[in-house]
C-alpha cells in the first residue's frame, strides 16, 4: 500500500446543505454533491469514470447514480458495506485505483437521510447484514449510543476519565461550528449546558452525541499530475490505511487488545498509517477524528499517538484541540456540531484546511492533517487518511 504515497490527490469537494429533512431522495442528494464537486475541481461529468461509497442499506450505490449523472462509461466503482469505520477506506481504494491506472478520475461520495428517512438503530432499516446483532437485540441493547456508552464506562472504570472530560470535547467543538457557516449548530455551548442536557445512555447525555442529519458530500479523486492542472491546490493522499480484526462483540475479550475495550482497532491501524506518509503524531498539524460521540475522540487521541492511554481526557480538557491549541480536532464543529455524514465530510474539511480556504476556523500554517473513520467497536475494522498540503 506505500507505493501510492502522494500519488493521488483530492481536487473537489461538494456539500448538499444539511439539514433534519431534505425533502429529496439519497440519489437527488448524491447527484447533488457530485456535481458540486466537479465543479469544484473545475471538471464535469465527462471527466468522471469511476464512483465509489459506502452504506448500510440506506442510501444509492454507484449503478444507480452513474446513469442518474450521464456518466459516460463506468470503469471501475466501489459500492461498499459497512458504517463509519469503512468512510475513509472508500478514498483510500480510490486513490489505488487511480495509482494503478484502473480509473482517472473517481468522485467518491456518501449521501444519507439518517434523520428523516433511516436514523441509525431505528425503525425502518432492513434486517441487519452483521451477524453479531442477533445476540444483542434481544435485551435491547442495539442503538449506537447504548454500543459507544459501555466503552467509555470502561474507560471512566479504567483511568478516572469524567463527564467534564467528555463536555470538553463538546464544547470546543461547538465552538469551532460557531465559525463555520454550514454547521447545524452554531449557538456557543458552556460545560453547565453541557452538563444539563438530558441523558441519552449513561454516561452519554444529549451534547456526547452527533447529530442525526440529511446530506450528502463528495470528493474528487485524481492523479498529483492532473491535480495540478485543475482549480485549486490538490491535496496529496498521502497515507491511507484500513483494516481490522476481531470484533468486540463476536468472542469473549476479543479485541486488539483483549478483555482491554479502551483499546480500539485504532491502536493498531495507526503505526501503518503512519509509516506509509512517513510522518509521526507530531507532525500532524489537525485531526479531524471521528465524532459519532465525544468519547470517540477521546480514545483515538491515545490510540494516535497524540496523548498516553488513559490521558485522553485531562489532554483534551487543557485547551490542546482548540483552533489554536497543539492539536485541533474537528475544525468544523465535526459530527456533533456540524452533521453527520457518515465520516466524509470529515475529509472535506481536511482539504479545506489544507488549501487553506477554511476562514475563520483556519489552521494557521496547516500543511498536514489526519482523517478517521469510527476507531473500531462495534465493527471490527477501521480506516484513516493522512493528507499533505501541494500548495
Amino acid at each position: 500500500m506505500g507505493t501510492f504515497r502522494d500519488r493521488t490527490a483530492i481536487a473537489g469537494v461538494g456539500y448538499t446543505p444539511f439539514s433534519k429533512n431534505s425533502g429529496v431522495s439519497t440519489l437527488t442528494l448524491a447527484v447533488d454533491a457530485i456535481l458540486a464537486a466537479l465543479d469544484d475541481a473545475g471538471l464535469t461529468v465527462d471527466d468522471v469514470d469511476a464512483l465509489a461509497t459506502h452504506r448500510v442499506g440506506d442510501s444509492t450505490p454507484p449503478w444507480v447514480v452513474a446513469p442518474a449523472l450521464g456518466v459516460p462509461e463506468v470503469t471501475w466503482y466501489l459500492d461498499q458495506f459497512g458504517g463509519g469505520s469503512v468512510s475513509h477506506s472508500v478514498v483510500g481504494q480510490a486513490a489505488m485505483a487511480v495509482a494503478s491506472g484502473a480509473a482517472r478520475t473517481v468522485v467518491c461520495y456518501r449521501a444519507i437521510n439518517a434523520r428523516s428517512e433511516f436514523r441509525m438503530g431505528g425503525t425502518g432499516r432492513g434486517p441487519a447484514q452483521i451477524f453479531d446483532v442477533q445476540y444483542q437485540a434481544p435485551y435491547g441493547y442495539f442503538a449506537p449510543p447504548q454500543q459507544f456508552a459501555m466503552y467509555a464506562r470502561a474507560h471512566m472504570n479504567a483511568y478516572g476519565t469524567t463527564s467534564e472530560h467528555l463536555g470538553h470535547i463538546a464544547v470546543g467543538q461547538r465552538a469551532n461550528a460557531v465559525k463555520n457557516p454550514r454547521a447545524l449548530k452554531r449557538d456557543p455551548i458552556t460545560l453547565d449546558d453541557y452538563l444539563a442536557s438530558r441523558w441519552i445512555a449513561e454516561p452519554f447525555r444529549l451534547l456526547d452525541c452527533c447529530l442525526e442529519t440529511d446530506g450528502a458530500c463528495a470528493v474528487v479523486v485524481t492523479s498529483r499530475e492532473r491535480a495540478r492542472d485543475l482549480r485549486h491546490p490538490p491535496v496529496l493522499i498521502s497515507g491511507a490505511a484500513w483494516g481490522g480484526g476481531d470484533s468486540f462483540f463476536s468472542g469473549a475479550g476479543s479485541g486488539p487488545s483483549g478483555t482491554d475495550f479502551t483499546v480500539t482497532e485504532a491502536a493498531r491501524l495507526a503505526p501503518r498509517l503512519y509509516a506509509m506518509a512517513g510522518v509521526g503524531p507530531d507532525d500532524i498539524d489537525f485531526a479531524e477524528l471521528y465524532d459519532c460521540f465525544t468519547y470517540s475522540v477521546l480514545v483515538q487521541l491515545e490510540d494516535y499517538g497524540f496523548c498516553a492511554k488513559g490521558e485522553g481526557g485531562p489532554f483534551a480538557a487543557s485547551g490542546a484541540l482548540a483552533l489554536d491549541g497543539d492539536l485541533p480536532v474537528n475544525t468544523h464543529g465535526g459530527f456533533l456540531s456540524e452533521g453527520y455524514v457518515h465520516g466524509i465530510n470529515h475529509i472535506a474539511e481536511a482539504v479545506a484546511q489544507l488549501r487553506g480556504t477554511a476562514g475563520d476556523r483556519q489552521v494557521p500554517g496547516a500543511e498536514v492533517g489526519l482523517s478517521t473513520s469510527q476507531p473500531g467497536y462495534v465493527l471490527a475494522g477501521t480506516s484513516a487518511l493522512i493528507l499533505r498540503s501541494d500548495r
